[in-house]
């Protein structure tokens, strides 16, 4: 960063911080590119974001960057946030249209009722049915206790590791190796650990509650 870049990634809190140690300048900042927008403000980020866009933008000023945000949904909220940051002439691309649901034609999609007691077991005779011994699942939880108890559970027969934000980074990336490469079977995953993750060959994706 100190001999000059053309594009920088990053976190927010991480941008913050080498903001405020004075080891970046975004004051000549062209392009602004905001990922998962609907996620990163609704998870307390908002406030690191405006504190690291505060430097790029100013108020009223045709100057400021080309601003992009991409979002998988958009409530209204999201485009009264989104308009702070871009020019009155915005333009907005919907890529999903007046379907609110867009799938793949060849991916089916199974609703199973359960007391939570049972979930798990459940879960195991899921797994056994539409993946086998040999197929790959992922298992998405909403809290970090609920993955960690679902990988122990003696219910799920396969081999099971699981992956959420108190796991170390080298931690997570090993497991991720190992379950591309087939190390283990089933993965059981935090919804927010598991944004962005590029796994082929994925035989059966479990959400073991609906999203709150």
């Amino acid at each position: 960063m100190r001999s000059g870049i053309d594009i920088l990634v990053g976190t927010p809190g991480r941008i913050k911080d080498h903001l405020q140690n004075g080891k970046l300048d975004l004051t000549k900042v062209k392009h602004v590119v905001l990922d998962e927008v609907d996620q990163m403000l609704d998870m307390g980020f908002a406030e690191q974001v405006e504190d690291i866009l505060r430097v790029a933008y100013k108020k009223d000023s045709e100057d400021n960057p080309q601003t992009l945000l991409f979002s998988a949904t958009c409530p209204h909220w999201v485009y009264d946030v989104a308009k702070k940051y871009m020019k009155s002439r915005y333009e907005q691309i919907d890529l999903i249209g007046k379907r609110t649901q867009k799938a793949a034609t060849t991916v089916e999609h199974l609703a199973i009722e359960c007391h939570w007691s049972q979930r798990a077991a459940v879960i195991g005779d899921v797994i056994q049915v539409y993946s086998g011994s040999q197929g790959r699942t992922i298992v998405f939880c909403e809290t970090k206790k609920e993955a960690n108890e679902l990988a122990l559970n003696a219910s799920i027969k396969q081999d099971c590791q699981s992956l959420h934000g108190d796991i170390p980074q080298k931690q997570r990336e090993i497991t991720l190796k190992g379950f591309r490469n087939g190390s283990f079977k089933v993965l059981v995953a935090t919804n927010v650990a598991a944004r962005g993750l590029d796994i082929p060959e994925v035989d059966l994706v479990v959400q073991s509650s609906p999203p709150k």
